[in-house]
């Protein structure tokens, strides 16, 4: 591994997965981040603590953007993205179905992602120009011709009791017209998958840039398309996501246009 970024997020990747898999079902503190169903864990704070001292102690003049406010001003012009523990409703409730996910971004450019899924000891990574791996393993986005023959994957906003723009509509639409559509909690693995050709797609309407940073360069990287829901460019600053294939991307967009002419937002 001859980038010393690479090589700094996956060893703080792995050591905050194996942090986290240590203390998995022995949870004792849960805080409420406005909803029930937006929680963190003292697990998410410890994660996040050890990556943000792992990436100052070798780069100190780095910036770091952290999803639980643990992050640290810097002086030029490079920023990590962390999300210490992406799918913490799972890890409350005992489930094995979360990441750690961090991303380097340098002149306001996603260069590199790491997504590390300690459970099944798979380490995502991606380097701008240099394409996307498994393990050591390039990875490339699947074949699927249609929307018909998918297999897609979602999630739904924390404020889903508040807003009418929830994405229920989208998701049963997608249901009848797709394989099945999966909801596991976990966008920065939804992300690795479609990378590594598991899932055709994954969209998903209101996220934070610690969920997608990573996993958007490795599915573009892997052959893949990302863009909003429209079809533009994302917005890492408030991120609206739709990752596929490729193949079934104008599908996945005409399918969200459908719907949301029809529902209104609010």
């Amino acid at each position: 591994m001859a980038d010393p970024f690479l090589e700094v997020a996956v060893d703080a990747a792995r050591r905050a997965g194996g942090l986290l898999l240590g203390r998995l079902g022995t949870l004792r503190t849960i805080d409420y981040k406005g909803s029930p169903s937006n929680i963190v864990t003292e697990m998410d704070r410890q994660a996040e603590a050890l990556i943000v001292g792992h990436i100052a102690e070798r780069f100190p003049d780095h910036a770091v953007l952290a999803e639980e406010g643990g992050g640290r001003a810097g002086t030029g012009s490079h920023r990590w993205i962390v999300d210490p523990l992406d799918g913490t409703t799972n890890y409350a409730h005992g489930m094995p179905f979360f990441a750690v996910s961090i991303a380097l971004e340098i002149d306001g450019s996603v260069v590199l992602g790491v997504v590390y899924d300690p459970n099944r000891d798979e380490c995502f990574t991606a380097r701008r120009g240099h394409g996307a791996f498994l393990n050591g393993e390039r990875m490339r986005v699947s074949e699927t011709p249609t929307l018909d023959e998918s297999l897609l994957s979602t999630g739904y906003p924390y404020d889903i009791r508040k807003v009418r723009d929830n994405n229920l509509a989208e998701h049963a639409v997608f249901m009848v017209r797709c394989r099945s559509v999966r909801e596991m909690g976990s966008a920065a693995i939804n992300l690795a998958l479609v990378a590594a050709g598991r899932l055709d797609a994954f969209w998903e309407l209101k996220l934070g840039p610690w969920d997608v940073a990573a996993g958007c360069l490795m599915v573009e990287e892997a052959g893949g398309r990302v863009t909003t829901p429209e079809g533009g460019p994302i917005d890492l600053g408030a991120p609206a996501v739709v990752a596929s294939n490729g193949k079934i991307h104008d599908e996945m967009l005409a399918t969200l246009n459908e719907v949301r002419r029809q529902a209104p937002s609010g």
